[in-house]
């Protein structure tokens, strides 16, 4: 099972993941893409991440998770054209850690690598259950985060959410709908094996 929330349209590359491309032949319905406009923020976001995973994980119920935490997507990326803050951001690493699956965490994308080193670093501490301040330590690379030196910038409203209520509320059914036709999970049967 693949879940991917991304940039879609307007020719983007490599213009696949339409909400409607779910996978073809063994691997059909175990593809959920949840293509995105520009400049979606916080609340969107969350008003899709959160239902989608949710019902994900009823319907396939993994018992393993693969998070790969993309910060282009937090707002002022150099080549995104999201709006997310830090903590928005993070608040998918804590709904998917609520879960209580094992989860593999992993980096990506970002360019604007003083905010990537921000967000990971919040993440790493939610992941934790470490409180951090929001004031940051000097250390050699102090001069790299100004002009503020803290752990969450405002990095919002760059670019209009172009993502409106109508066309979200359209991705929310329309996956939701996709994942009904999904089989639960393969599973393995486990059997004893004897000793010779």
């Amino acid at each position: 099972m693949t879940v991917s929330f991304h940039k879609y349209g307007n020719l983007f590359f490599p213009g696949t993941g339409d909400m409607y491309e779910v996978g073809t032949e063994k691997g059909k319905h175990y593809s959920v893409n949840v293509p995105l406009k520009d400049g979606i923020d916080d609340l969107t976001y969350d008003s899709l991440f959160k239902p989608i995973i949710q019902a994900v994980v009823e319907h396939y119920r993994p018992t393993c998770i693969v998070l790969q935490c993309g910060a282009d997507s937090l707002g002022c990326d150099r080549l995104g054209c999201f709006n997310l803050s830090i903590k928005g951001h993070g608040e998918c690493v804590k709904f998917v850690k609520r879960f209580n699956i094992p989860t593999l965490v992993l980096g990506g994308g970002g360019y604007t690598v003083r905010n990537v080193a921000r967000c990971w670093t919040y993440e790493t501490a939610l992941l934790l259950d470490s409180d951090i301040n929001n004031e940051l330590p000097y250390t050699e690379y102090f001069e790299y985060f100004s002009p503020d030196f803290t752990l969450h910038p405002d990095v919002s409203v760059k670019i209009d959410n172009q993502n409106t209520r109508q066309y979200i509320d359209q991705i929310r059914q329309t996956v939701v709908e996709n994942l009904r036709l999904l089989p639960h999970s393969p599973s393995v049967q486990m059997q004893q094996v004897s000793k010779l």
